[in-house]
């Protein structure tokens, strides 16, 4: 009896909390309430028969419970019954297949006048290009990959001379215009995911995924991963802001490309530590280190240079260019006070080490 009596709190408590629950989907902002619907109807599917299911296994436990002087005798062999499991799972199977089936296929084909921009997920930091005033994103190899370069752009190819390369973190789309995500990793397994726009996509080493959406609400929405990265998985955070189409294309402007006027293929103009700003990119160094005095796993590295740190232990130390040097190629030799060892040896050359730190110094 208090078997049957546990299976029935189960269910009464898991219905409180799902209608009670503070935790439910955030408000959608683009075209695909079809996402929402499916959802819906896997999770009104799967709910019923978790209570049909918890109540019928009470009842039996009640029914055929032990009494004295009676003994169960087991049956086998009962195919009118086995058929009927068969046939009702089959049936359910296919009733939660077909509409998520159905809304994949049309999330991975897109308007013909779709945007195109493409996405590149490294650890633990995205990279975002877009294409010029040609409107084609110039081609990519493995070989051209440099700090500089993360999406391997082909310095050769003019297609890719006037790319748009995003300048941090962030990106910027236009409100109520389709988009066409090319999604890429350079390391490990990665996922693009915005909750609010209900669409995401695993991407994978050497090979570019693909979706589309349509952004129907102005605001700023946080990019997530969603496949377990490593260490900084949590940090690998962005933006998505939609925005009028005045505000889109003056945003636009201010974007650097990638030829940029200069055979190197760094694009937009000279600016102080901009090298150490491409390498902390590209290396992940933001994913734990903000340069806008947010906390975050690491120390900021706003107004960093020049003040006294507090090490674990009751030291300080003057964070001058040796001891950026040493904190960057040995951290664990000398930890900050309250923050985790978590930090690797670094794998960075004398020269990039030296852009590093020169960036470091314009954190202000």
């Amino acid at each position: 009896m208090a078997l049957a009596l546990a299976l029935v709190l189960i269910v009464v408590a898991a219905l409180v909390f799902h209608y009670a629950s503070p935790w439910w989907l955030t408000p959608i902002a683009s075209n695909w309430q079809a996402m929402d619907d499916a959802l819906m109807l896997t999770l009104v599917f799967t709910g019923v028969a978790f209570v049909v299911i918890h109540l019928f296994v009470a009842y039996a436990v009640v029914r055929f419970r032990h009494r004295e002087g009676q003994r169960a005798s087991a049956e086998h062999g009962n195919k009118k019954l086995e058929w009927w499991l068969i046939g009702g799972t089959t049936l359910g199977i296919i009733a939660l297949l077909a509409p998520g089936l159905s809304v994949y296929a049309k999330l991975i084909d897109p308007p013909k006048d779709a945007l195109v921009f493409e996405v590149m997920g490294r650890q633990w930091n995205w990279h975002y290009r877009l294409p010029g005033k040609d409107g084609k994103l110039g081609r990519t190899e493995v070989r051209f990959m440099t700090a500089a370069n993360p999406f391997g752009i082909n310095p050769e190819d003019p297609n890719g001379q006037d790319d748009l390369l995003v300048d941090g973190q962030e990106i910027h789309l236009p409100l109520n215009k389709p988009v066409k995500a090319l999604l890429r990793a350079q390391d490990v397994l990665h996922d693009f995911y915005v909750p609010q726009f209900r669409t995401r996509m695993n991407m994978v080493p050497g090979i570019v995924t693909t979706f589309w959406f349509t952004p129907t609400q102005v605001g700023k929405f946080e990019v997530l991963c969603a496949q377990l990265c490593g260490m900084g998985h949590s940090n690998m955070r962005s933006q998505v802001v939609v925005e009028d189409e005045a505000a889109w294309q003056a945003w636009l402007t201010k974007q650097p490309t990638f030829g940029g006027g200069t055979p190197a293929g760094v694009g937009g103009p000279a600016e102080p530590g901009k090298m150490g700003r491409l390498l902390a990119q590209s290396k992940g160094c933001v994913a734990c280190h903000s340069v806008d005095g947010t906390p975050s796993v690491g120390p900021g590295w706003k107004g960093l240079f020049g003040k006294t740190e507090a090490l674990e232990g009751g030291k300080t130390v003057a964070v001058d260019e040796a001891y950026l040097k040493e904190a960057i190629a040995t951290p664990q030799a000398s930890l900050v006070k309250g923050f985790p060892p978590v930090m690797p040896p670094s794998q960075l050359s004398d020269a990039e080490l030296a852009a590093l730190i020169d960036y470091i110094k314009t954190i202000r």
